[in-house]
């Protein structure tokens, strides 16, 4: 899937709001290194796996700009974050009132300009940087891998 723009987020998620299905939106946080691609992967608070900073809609904040709070609440981390999604995956809900479904999450590339010490969830949650190629191997879900592996900013 291509880049969406931002018109065609809002409408994906006033859709899915009105047919009840469930949609999320993450940060994929990156910066470059000595010319090299680096991302953030934190840990979930459940299962411990290797994920990208994600969560619902807010009713106050454009998709992008709440992917962003959800890479600040979760991972610490402050940056310029795209517009248009750069791609989406599906997983399934592995707990919580949610046990079950599918959920899809639309993906915002983040250029991290900063990291801080004290963040909502510190403590909760580990965070690492490594290059494309080794998250996307940490990744246990394949559409998420795929996008981390193929992100090129």
């Amino acid at each position: 899937m291509g880049a969406l723009p931002p018109k065609a987020v809002e409408a994906m998620i006033r859709k899915t709001r009105k047919s009840g299905k469930n949609i999320q939106l993450a940060a994929l946080p990156y910066r470059i290194r000595k010319g090299k691609v680096q991302i953030m992967l934190i840990t979930s608070r459940g299962t411990r796996q290797w994920i990208i900073p994600k969560g619902w809609p807010m009713e106050a904040l454009k998709p992008h700009k709440a992917a962003a709070q959800e890479a600040w609440e979760e991972a610490g981390i402050v940056g310029t974050i795209e517009k248009h999604c750069l791609g989406q995956y599906r997983y399934r809900k592995t707990r919580g009132p949610l046990y079950g479904q599918k959920i899809r999450v639309l993906v915002f590339a983040l250029q991290v300009e900063k990291c801080a010490k004290h963040f909502p969830e510190a403590g909760q949650r580990q965070r690492k940087w490594m290059s494309p190629q080794k998250a996307a191997k940490q990744i246990r879900i394949p559409e998420l891998a795929e996008i981390v592996r193929d992100f090129a900013p």
